[in-house]
């Protein structure tokens, strides 16, 4: 049943639909393909694009990541996970000609539970006096604008009424541009700027969260019906797992002012985007250029009301 997914056209499907159904299962095809205008050696690549076996409510069915562009047994591949538990690819070449690509074809399903809060992700209850979610980081350090931003929100609520404050202050301070920032933008900048991308949207939510002392993590994924990538964040709460008291992430996209739902598919999390960048690498050869190129198609297969 989910290899028929691999290949049945994909559905049209809107967000209140996706968000009302009991099951839904997903395909997501990705490439990234580096070009060189010369040989390269020694390419060490590093990807973070294969999805979890299980986050919240969305289970991993079928999952592939290939490598072509080398010769036969060329490429050196490792399969981790890093200390937040995401799957880290690394691929290793000698040589390079003229290209590589990375493939990634997976189908996933989301199957929502009968108690509501189990849809969240479930995290070790330590999660809540992480250092790594509450100290800022370079991308996310608070200025003064940004502390400033974060006293004004300071309520004596719960932590996700306070996290829907801070995604719809965020939201409104800033206007969606592609360009005008990159991935080395801080938190700080993107504020200071007032345009970026959901990145940025996600650097500044969780610069001010961490500043009021609530655990919070970047988040890469993806949305149905934008292209590329996308950023939001997940709020650390006390909550209950499995009757006992616990800790669940409660996600929120500041970039489109609301909690993340059955359009959004989870990749990564970590502390900002250096830590789940979807692929990064090096190479030798002097003076010899690279263009990255990458393609992306995700879309529902098949829904269940």
């Amino acid at each position: 049943m989910m290899l028929d997914a691999l290949s049945a056209p994909l559905l049209t499907a809107q967000t209140a639909e996706l968000d009302a159904a009991s099951r839904v299962t997903y395909r997501l095809a990705q490439t990234f393909r580096y070009t060189y205008d010369a040989p390269v050696a020694d390419l060490r690549q590093r990807l973070v694009v294969l999805p979890p076996v299980l986050h919240g409510d969305v289970h991993r069915r079928v999952a592939s990541l290939s490598v072509s562009g080398l010769e036969d047994g060329a490429a050196r591949r490792t399969d981790r996970r890093d200390a937040f538990g995401n799957i880290v690819t690394r691929v290793r070449a000698d040589a390079v000609a003229e290209h590589v690509e990375f493939a990634l074809t997976a189908v996933l399903e989301r199957v929502v539970p009968a108690a509501p809060h189990e849809a969240h992700a479930v995290v070790s209850k330590a999660a809540l006096r992480d250092p790594r979610l509450l100290a800022p980081t370079s991308l996310t350090a608070p200025d003064a604008a940004i502390i400033e931003l974060a006293e004004s929100l300071r309520r004596p609520e719960n932590p996700v009424e306070t996290a829907e404050r801070v995604c719809s202050a965020v939201h409104a301070r800033f206007r969606y541009e592609f360009g005008t920032t990159t991935t080395r933008t801080t938190a700080a900048q993107a504020l200071a700027g007032g345009v970026g991308v959901c990145q940025d949207y996600a650097h500044v939510m969780i610069s001010v969260m961490r500043h009021l002392g609530i655990p919070t993590r970047y988040v890469s994924g993806h949305l149905i019906g934008q292209g590329g990538t996308h950023a939001w964040v997940d709020v650390v709460v006390p909550g209950l797992v499995e009757g006992q008291p616990g800790a669940v992430a409660v996600a929120f996209d500041p970039c489109n002012d609301k909690r993340a739902g059955a359009g959004h598919l989870t990749i990564a999390v970590g502390r900002d985007y250096a830590d789940v960048a979807p692929t990064s690498g090096s190479y030798t050869g002097e003076g010899v250029r690279g263009v990255l190129t990458s393609t992306r198609d995700l879309g529902v297969v098949s829904i269940q009301a």
